[in-house]
């Protein structure tokens, strides 16, 4: 039987198939676990970031997504999965290959069996320790390499070269950049670069959470610290010991945890909410923000001591629209990425379509850019100009003979009417995220996920970049 203090910790277990779940759950609960049973990714996401859990079941045909996403998605945004566990058919495995190596190292084999779950969860609590995380670095770096060897133009060169120099020295890094730019992956080849490559990689997006919470997210609680702490949490900074802490959005982080965060900068001791005794981490920190901070700074919202704790080496990646020599690898990296994964190789460009995209703005930047290609393989449309607002449709010569079901075709519209919608409570709350929430009827969490998936951004942003 596993230990105690990993059969205290729940598994999660996530299939839109109730049969599935119910199987799972039973196994589970004769192997001496409580399992919390969950429908979809992103209901998945909004509890494990909020518990400690063992293990993370996936069973691949029972997710909205594609494994190697939804991995991934469940290592960035979710918090504490513990170990993932991928689910799956041998047909599964083969269309799910990525998955391993995107941070699932554990197969069990359908037809479930009691002994097969009993034996994989086993081994794989044996071989997890705390502070585990995603893949290595060695898994990690064909991929990063291949993104960056996209990067052709002059200021992403520039932008490479701080990289390898930043990689090497123990040093706090502040990545700035619009919505999209790729902040995320300038991170993660930091990391993957440097000595500590080896270690934990923890990623805590700060507007990702309410304020209430944030705290707990960051440092951990002991159980009974506030209602609803019924048991022991760790957190993002003691997950990444030894490791590297990446804080995205930082400069929506409340003024009350700045403070804290400047004092864990300064002597690398902390304590959790509720907690008593000090507990000291050696983390490297490396944190991006869409914002002007010197701004914030000025105002009054950014503390200046932490903004120069933060901002020993600064590095500013490009929008997407100042380095255009970039869209045409990226439209082929993007058609072959998610031609793969998707199910439609051999799927290319139509050949209007670059010289389109360079006449556009691409607020959304990469990200916008990803969307318009993955709209094109799943529909068949060639994507106009996708703003905020909206998003013009045609159909190119070379991919109007792909057939879509019309459940994609009412699914894909159904995405534009939301996208919409949101855009719309968005504005009439002035970009007031809760509120829009509560009005959309939706959770906070939920809410900056679609704000994400769709490149939304306030408009003001969007009509004035920063050069």
């Amino acid at each position: 039987m596993p230990e105690e203090s990993n059969r205290s910790r729940p598994i999660v277990t996530i299939s839109s198939q109730a049969a599935t779940r119910h199987q799972l759950s039973r196994q589970l609960a004769d192997l001496g676990f409580a399992a919390t049973e969950v429908s979809g990714v992103e209901e998945a996401l909004a509890e494990v970031s909020r518990g400690d859990f063992a293990v993370t079941m996936l069973p691949l045909k029972g997710v909205e997504a594609h494994g190697p996403e939804v991995v991934r998605r469940l290592w960035d945004e979710g918090g504490h999965p513990g170990a993932i566990i991928v689910v799956a058919d041998r047909q599964g495995l083969e269309q799910n290959a990525g998955t391993t190596t995107a941070g699932a190292p554990d197969i069990l084999p359908r037809p479930l069996t009691a002994a097969d779950s009993k034996n994989t969860i086993n081994s794989t609590l044996t071989r997890s320790r705390r502070g585990s995380g995603p893949p290595a670095a060695e898994d990690l770096l064909p991929r990063l390499h291949k993104e960056m060897g996209l990067w052709r133009s002059q200021r992403m060169q520039e932008v490479r070269r701080i990289i390898d120099q930043a990689a090497r020295i123990d040093v706090t890094v502040l990545i700035g950049g619009e919505t999209g730019v790729g902040k995320d992956v300038v991170a993660r080849a930091i990391h993957a670069l440097s000595p500590r490559q080896t270690r934990p990689f923890v990623k805590m997006n700060c507007a990702a959470v309410p304020r209430d919470l944030l705290e707990s997210e960051l440092f951990g609680h002991e159980r009974g610290a506030f209602t609803g702490a019924d048991r022991q949490k760790i957190g993002k900074f003691e997950a990444a010991d030894h490791g590297t802490i990446f804080l995205d959005e930082i400069g929506d982080l409340h003024p009350a945890l700045q403070g804290k965060l400047l004092h864990v900068l300064q002597d690398g001791q902390f304590s959790r909410v509720g907690g008593r005794s000090t507990i000291k981490v050696d983390v490297r920190v490396l944190a991006a923000t869409n914002q002007d901070l010197e701004a914030a700074v000025a105002t009054g919202r950014f503390r200046e001591d932490l903004y120069y704790r933060l901002n020993v080496i600064q590095l500013n990646v490009p929008p997407l629209r100042e380095r255009p020599e970039d869209i045409p690898v990226l439209v082929e990296y993007f058609f072959e990425r998610f031609g793969r994964l998707f199910g439609r190789e051999g799927m290319a460009p139509p050949p209007d379509m670059v010289h389109q995209l360079l006449c556009q703005r691409l607020p959304g930047n990469v990200r916008e850019l990803e969307n318009i290609v993955k709209r094109m393989i799943v529909l068949g449309n060639h994507a106009g100009k996708a703003s905020a607002a909206s998003a013009a449709q045609t159909t190119p010569a070379g991919l109007a003979r792909t057939s879509v079901s019309l459940r994609e075709i009412g699914r894909q519209a159904a995405l534009a009417a939301e996208r919409l919608a949101m855009l719309r409570v968005l504005e009439e709350t002035h970009w007031n995220r809760v509120k829009a929430a509560k009005l959309l009827g939706i959770s906070y969490r939920a809410l900056l996920y679609k704000i994400k998936d769709a490149a939304l951004e306030p408009a003001a942003r969007s009509s004035h970049p920063r050069p």
